[in-house]
C-alpha cells in the first residue's frame, strides 16, 4: 500500500472515530440512589400563667400591688428571649387630669433566683411603654453563678412584678375614680441558628 493510500486510510479512519465519539451511544454500568430527606420545623410555644395579672380596684396612693407569674416554654425550640411590649389607656373619669394617670405607677419586675430576685426593670408605666425589656435577661446570680438567658425548650421561669401607686405628697385628686386599662405583649423569639455538619 502507498503511503498516500496508508495517510487516506488513517484520516478516514480518524474522522469516523471522531464522528462515534460525538454521536454515538456507549454501554456502560449504572446505579442510583434515592436519599430520603425531611426538615421539620420546630415550634414556639410561650404560655403566660395567670394571663390576667393585675385587676384591682380602690387603688389609692401609696399602694402596692405584688404579683407574680410563671413564663412558660411549651414548644420544641429554646426561646432565646421574651420581650415585653406595654400599651395602655387612661379613663379620665372626671376629664380633669393634667397629667397622665399612668406616670404615678411605678413597675418593678424581678427574676427569681435561688435565694433573692433580681431586678430586670424599674420605671414607670408610663415610661414602659417606649421599652421593650427582656423579662429572661438576667446574667448574675447569687454565689457568682451564671446561667443562660431565655427559657430552654419544656423549661418555665418565675417572675415577680411590683406596682405602686407613687404617693408624691402633693395633691393626686385628679386620679380619683379613674381606671388604667393595661395590655402586656410577651413575644417569644427563637435562640440563633444552628449549623448541622454531618459529614464525617
Amino acid at each position: 500500500m502507498s503511503f498516500a493510500k496508508k495517510v487516506s486510510k488513517g484520516v478516514i479512519m480518524a474522522t469516523l472515530g471522531l464522528s462515534l465519539v460525538s454521536g454515538g451511544t456507549y454501554a456502560y454500568f449504572s446505579d442510583s440512589v434515592v436519599t430520603q430527606n425531611t426538615f421539620a420545623s420546630g415550634t414556639l410555644d410561650l404560655e403566660v400563667n395567670p394571663n390576667v395579672v393585675v385587676d384591682i380596684e380602690n387603688l389609692k396612693p401609696g399602694d402596692e400591688i405584688y404579683r407574680e407569674f410563671i413564663l412558660e416554654n411549651n414548644g420544641t425550640l429554646d426561646i432565646n428571649r421574651v420581650l415585653l411590649d406595654t400599651k395602655f389607656t387612661v379613663e379620665d373619669l372626671k376629664s380633669d387630669n393634667t397629667d397622665d394617670f399612668a406616670k404615678h405607677i411605678k413597675v418593678t419586675i424581678m427574676y427569681n433566683t435561688s435565694s433573692a430576685t433580681t431586678p430586670i426593670v424599674e420605671t414607670t408605666l408610663y415610661d414602659l411603654q417606649t421599652q421593650q425589656p427582656d423579662l429572661t435577661a438576667i446574667d448574675e446570680f447569687v454565689g457568682n453563678t451564671t446561667r443562660p438567658d431565655g427559657i430552654p425548650a419544656g423549661g418555665k421561669e418565675k417572675v415577680f412584678v411590683l406596682f405602686e401607686f407613687v404617693d408624691n405628697g402633693e395633691d393626686q385628686n385628679q386620679f380619683q375614680g379613674d381606671k388604667l386599662h393595661v395590655d402586656w405583649t410577651f413575644n417569644a423569639e427563637q435562640t440563633e441558628g444552628t449549623y448541622y455538619d454531618d459529614t464525617e
